[in-house]
């Protein structure tokens, strides 16, 4: 039944946003050709607005329709601060719908347009996401270190003069949270003489160092975030948020001050490690007792603005739909090559879902293993 109700809401979805998302692309394009060689400033501007439609439609999805809820643990101060100062994000990898708890929590701070990431390469060839993605300024990785150390540091000369709030997220795990890929980080954290975790992974620290070295002086803060989900709730996924089923996240955030971070690579290193361990021992406390305690509980409001945008892209798309049919009847056989085109459409939804699920995910092994020089190698910076 739960794959049914997915595949008929998959089918719909994917079209809209393909052809939103083509729309949005297709925007962007004009405004980086047009107006930022005149104006970043302007460019960024406008070009988050222009983002925002595209990430609305998974708030949507996420809030609205498989009613997911999402309880912040926060303290008063940095509640106040979210979305009026430029953070770095960083977070335990828990499960395939991490990206879209950040985009929830940044779309509450307001800067949604405005959140950035280290991502990999390969994503930026991916039609829609990967080319808004570019546009929206995220910083590449390719899994070398002398191209990333070039690509970092063009990346963070870009935010110097970025003149909006901005969060920059950088998945410090590398890959997500599995039982697999626990146990074979505990095996390595006992090998390396390391604390052995229960609840994240061992974080890969260099392009931390790295960004921390850069942005010192632009980024007042770190945003430690702590992502859990209680024992009596199911476990969010892409696909089980198609089928409509819902659950709790609780989100843990911690503040720390950039100055305060020690000076030198390997301080920066050990006071990364240090902060997953506590991670580890807060995650183990919420497992038992089913929430965090240390901070004020906030609920998070579904959005009304992404009911709103949603409902105009699926007016806007079915209103282009009908013209198009009005203005340029199909034969037989265009007609077979559009349902080909819809059937294919929704397989291709299903199979990026799918082989999204965290189950999927390189494991821990092979991701330390991977590329013997890149970004996410290593526990200290070279």
């Amino acid at each position: 039944m739960g794959m049914a109700i997915a595949t008929v809401v998959i089918l719909p979805f994917g079209l809209i946003f393909i052809i939103s998302g083509l729309t949005v692309n297709f925007f962007q394009a004009l405004l980086f050709v047009l107006v930022r060689p005149i104006s970043k400033w302007i460019y960024r501007r406008i070009n988050k607005e222009v983002t925002e439609l595209l990430w609305l439609q998974f708030v949507w999805l996420f809030h609205w329709w498989a009613n997911i809820k999402v309880k912040l643990y926060i303290d008063p101060e940095t509640y106040e601060l979210l979305g009026k100062e430029n953070a770095v994000v960083i977070s335990n990898h828990r499960s395939d719908i991490d990206w879209l708890v950040k985009l929830i929590l940044a779309q509450r701070a307001g800067c949604s347009g405005n959140a950035l990431a280290l991502a990999k390469k390969l994503l930026f060839y991916i039609p829609i996401l990967g080319w808004a993605m570019w546009f929206a300024g995220f910083i590449v990785i390719e899994g070398n270190w002398a191209k990333d150390e070039r690509n970092l540091q063009s990346g963070f000369e870009e935010l110097n003069d970025f003149q909006q709030p901005f969060w920059l997220v950088v998945f410090l795990e590398g890959t997500c949270f599995t039982r697999e890929n626990l146990l074979e980080a505990q095996e390595y954290a006992a090998s390396a003489g390391l604390p052995v975790p229960k609840n994240v992974l061992i974080p890969r620290t260099k392009g931390f160092v790295s960004t921390v070295s850069h942005l010192r002086s632009l980024v007042p803060a770190i945003y430690d975030l702590t992502v859990a989900i209680p024992k009596s709730e199911e476990q969010p996924t892409m696909l089980r948020i198609f089928q409509r089923r819902s659950s709790v996240v609780h989100v843990h955030i911690q503040r720390h001050l950039m100055q305060d971070l020690p000076e030198s690579g390997s301080g920066i290193s050990q006071w990364c490690k240090d902060v997953f361990v506590k991670k580890d021992a807060l995650l183990e406390q919420h497992l038992a007792i089913g929430k965090f305690t240390d901070k004020e509980c906030h609920d998070i409001a579904r959005p009304r603005k992404s009911v709103l945008v949603s409902v105009v892209w699926a007016c806007l798309v079915l209103l282009g739909i009908v013209e198009f049919f009005v203005w340029c009847p199909l034969s037989w056989g265009e007609a077979s090559l559009c349902a080909v085109f819809l059937v294919v459409t929704m397989i291709f939804m299903l199979v990026v879902i799918l082989t999204s699920q965290s189950e999927h995910s390189s494991t821990f092994k092979a991701a330390f293993k991977r590329n013997n020089n890149g970004l996410q190698e290593g526990l200290l910076p070279r």
